[in-house]
């Protein structure tokens, strides 16, 4: 047997479980993050001499990693070079050396064959620095675009984890909990999960307002070791006794740059704060600005950083980007004329600014005979997923949506973006053309750019040259001829403008 499948049918092998309920049950946990030092950091960062609160805590087991020998014989050299040629950079102390196969990740068995099941056939970048991070039971920051296989360098790891520890007790809460910014994110997140945990007969339900509560009141109550959920409905099924975190010892931020951005940072505190201080936590970002740095200082102890390609904003290099200068009112027939060249049955995302916008071009687009439909937050849960299901299968090629589908939104084989209105970031601008271009294959992004978005011209025109794309005479002059945008319009979105979905 697996080291790692240390999992028993015995009930009180949870030693001091408590029967308490309500919300969270762990107001005794304390702040600090280590159960092996004495010494933590207070919220301004300075090193506070206060004691880990740990009487009555189960202690557990997190660090699972062994390196192998191949891996144990890369030179320092050949490490450098490795990290050089897949764009790594890591940050930390005791670093492991990245891992090229995957049988060197010292994974288990089940968790290989649900691998070569899967059709893998090496790690990607992240997955090859961020594997032996998380399997060494250290918290991890991992700063990585979209579609870069960061779901699987923290899910594998999970997996692992959860085989570990002692089995769920009834009243128990999952061992695993992964914060989601949106739906759609947290229910790809949940497939992931549910595919590579099967061997294991590991349990994992999916948390997320927008649908009745009932069946995942059931799914929580029956005991799940793993839970992905979007802040605002964990909080309810805490505050409702639906759940508890007592048990959780792997916690996830997917997207957390995406979950500031929508205003999800006071939630996000008071979950963490019910959760026991020597956790493993891995915090996931696409981009760093200030804002998500300061979190990541409240939450995590003397983390591993790794960053794939640079933690500036730039954008994929398989993606072809054509930004078209034009006026508001040259948008529509604009469009039409690009889907009379580019349609070819081929899955075409056409990004807009606002519920109402996505509404109305797609109802034009339907008048005039295009197979489009849309997707925003406005919409059922039901209608969205079987809007999805349309666009994934191909029975409807063309999708419009706000940003709620810019990011996590999983789906192969989109061969063009479309940005009818330009977002209001280049964070955002990014994300969105990042749906195409993924898994190593092209993809094309069209943008339609008019004098309201003039000022984000210089830091547009800086990502598109950085992925040596071309920039029209009418773009590099609008670009010299104004400023850039201010912190919070052209960098991370400012707090007050659209929170939440559009």
């Amino acid at each position: 047997m697996s080291r790692y499948d240390s999992r028993t049918g015995d009930s009180t092998s949870y030693r001091d479980r408590r029967s308490d309920s309500g919300f969270g049950g762990a107001s005794s946990y304390g702040s600090s993050r280590s159960h092996t030092s004495s010494m933590k950091k207070d919220s301004d960062g300075n090193d506070s001499p206060r004691k880990l609160d740990l009487d009555g805590l189960t202690p557990f087991e997190k660090n699972f990693y062994v390196e192998s020998q191949a891996v144990a014989s890369m030179t320092e050299a050949e490490v450098e070079e490795y990290r050089k040629l897949r764009e790594i950079t890591v940050e930390g102390r005791d670093i492991p050396k990245p891992v090229k196969s995957f049988r060197d990740v010292g994974f288990p068995d089940y968790v290989l064959e649900e691998i070569m099941k899967a059709g893998f056939t090496e790690p990607t970048p992240i997955q090859s620095q961020g594997w032996p991070m998380a399997m060494k039971g250290r918290d991890l920051i991992g700063i990585a675009e979209t579609g870069s296989g960061k779901t699987l360098s923290y899910l594998l790891p999970a997996i692992v984890h959860v085989n570990a520890q002692p089995i769920l007790a009834p009243g128990d809460g999952p061992i695993v909990l992964v914060l989601a910014p949106t739906r759609e994110l947290a229910v790809q997140i949940q497939q992931e999960a549910s595919k590579f945990g099967s061997s294991s007969k590991i349990k994992t339900t999916c948390i997320y307002g927008g649908v009745p509560k009932g069946p995942q009141v059931r799914d929580l109550q029956k005991g799940v070791e793993i839970v992905i959920a979007t802040p605002g409905r964990l909080i309810d099924m805490m505050e409702s006794n639906n759940t508890n975190l007592r048990r959780v010892t792997y916690l996830v931020l997917d997207e957390a740059d995406r979950m500031l951005d929508m205003g999800f940072d006071p939630q996000i505190r008071k979950i963490v704060s019910h959760i026991r201080p020597d956790r493993q936590t891995l915090y996931w970002s696409a981009t760093w600005p200030k804002e998500v740095e300061q979190l990541s200082k409240k939450f995590l102890y003397n983390p591993y950083k790794v960053i794939i390609g640079s933690s500036d904003l730039k954008a994929n290099r398989a993606i072809r980007q054509i930004v078209d200068v034009i006026t508001e009112s040259q948008k529509y027939n604009k469009l039409v004329k690009l889907l009379e060249d580019i349609m070819d049955g081929s899955r075409i995302l056409v990004f807009l600014d606002t519920k109402k916008g996505c509404d109305q071009i797609t109802r034009q687009l339907r008048m005039d005979g295009w197979p489009a439909l849309s997707i925003h937050g406005d919409k059922s849960q039901a209608e969205r997923d079987w809007v999805l299901s349309e666009f994934k299968s191909g029975k409807s090629p063309i999708m419009t949506a706000t940003d709620v589908a810019a990011r996590g939104l999983d789906v192969k084989d989109v061969k063009y973006v479309i940005n009818y209105d330009f977002p209001g970031s280049l964070e955002d601008y990014v994300h969105r053309i990042g749906r195409t271009g993924r898994a190593g294959a092209k993809g094309t992004a069209y943008t339609f750019f008019t004098v309201a978005n003039a000022r984000f011209a210089k830091e547009l025109i800086n990502i598109l040259e950085e992925a040596g794309q071309k920039v029209s005479p009418e773009l590099a002059s609008m670009g010299r001829s104004t400023a850039p945008a201010p912190p919070g319009l052209g960098g991370f979105r400012d707090r007050g403008s659209r929170r939440g979905w559009s």
